[in-house]
């Protein structure tokens, strides 16, 4: 029996990562904040909510201790707010925080019960910021220095690590944005579109999985190829 554990796995990316698990034959605990997130996998036997804070420690303990032994953990739970350095530093601090804690605190969990695979949700955004967006662009980036580190530390007790780095996914987030936005994407991303959250759950479901035994480490672009794009305006 497999199982998983998914921080913020209640809404868009994370819901569709915890219904790729539980179509693959895995349990998965999932970590939500919000218990109404949740509401859709009531009455589903294999998916476990897990109520409270991903970045407490007793929170993640109990998620842990849901299943065993664990499969994989995804550090998915993140939150984007702007905020401008010189208005606020000790808020941008904050919200640098409240995006990197709850994957140290996930890590330390599932290292500790002995899980074998973790994954971390980046961004584009951990190598290329988005001006108004430092704290969410310097959190991304210490997740990604992270993994790293954290495949060399615990690669030889056999635990893997590895993140994904998103470009523009398709969430009900994105669609507030309009139709000007999608075609700004189809720009940037030069497979001409967003990417469907289904895509990004099936990266993570191959990280976690055997096939990718041999992968540790790695921060792997699931961005249409807008990391390898440079747009220039003389490209014409």
């Amino acid at each position: 029996m497999s199982w998983y554990v998914v921080t913020g796995g209640g809404r868009g990316i994370g819901r569709a990562i915890v219904e790729r698990l539980v179509a693959g034959g895995g349990h998965v605990a999932v970590i939500e904040f919000d218990a109404s997130a949740l509401e859709w996998a009531s009455g589903q036997d294999r998916i476990v909510p897990v109520i409270g804070d991903a970045s407490d420690p007793a929170v993640a303990a109990r998620a842990a201790a849901v299943g065993e032994p664990l499969t994989g953990w995804v550090n998915n739970a993140a939150i984007f707010e702007d905020a401008w350095l010189h208005e606020d530093p000790l808020r941008v601090a904050s919200l640098i925080g409240r995006n990197l804690n709850p994957v140290i605190v996930g890590s330390a969990a599932a290292i500790g019960a002995g899980c074998p695979a973790i994954v971390n949700v980046s961004s584009h955004q951990g190598q290329r910021p988005v001006r108004g967006a430092l704290a969410y662009a310097t959190a991304k980036a210490a997740v990604e220095g992270l993994t790293r580190a954290l495949a060399v530390d615990y690669g030889p007790r056999g635990v893997r690590v590895n993140a994904v780095a998103l470009g523009s996914i398709a969430t009900s987030r994105s669609d507030a944005h309009g139709e000007e936005f999608a075609r700004e994407i189809a720009l940037l991303q030069p497979l001409g579109r967003l990417g469907r959250a289904t895509e990004v759950a099936d990266a993570v479901a191959f990280l976690l999985s055997d096939a990718a035994s041999f992968i540790n480490g790695a921060v792997i672009p699931v961005d249409g190829g807008r990391s390898a794009q440079g747009r220039d305006p003389e490209e014409r």
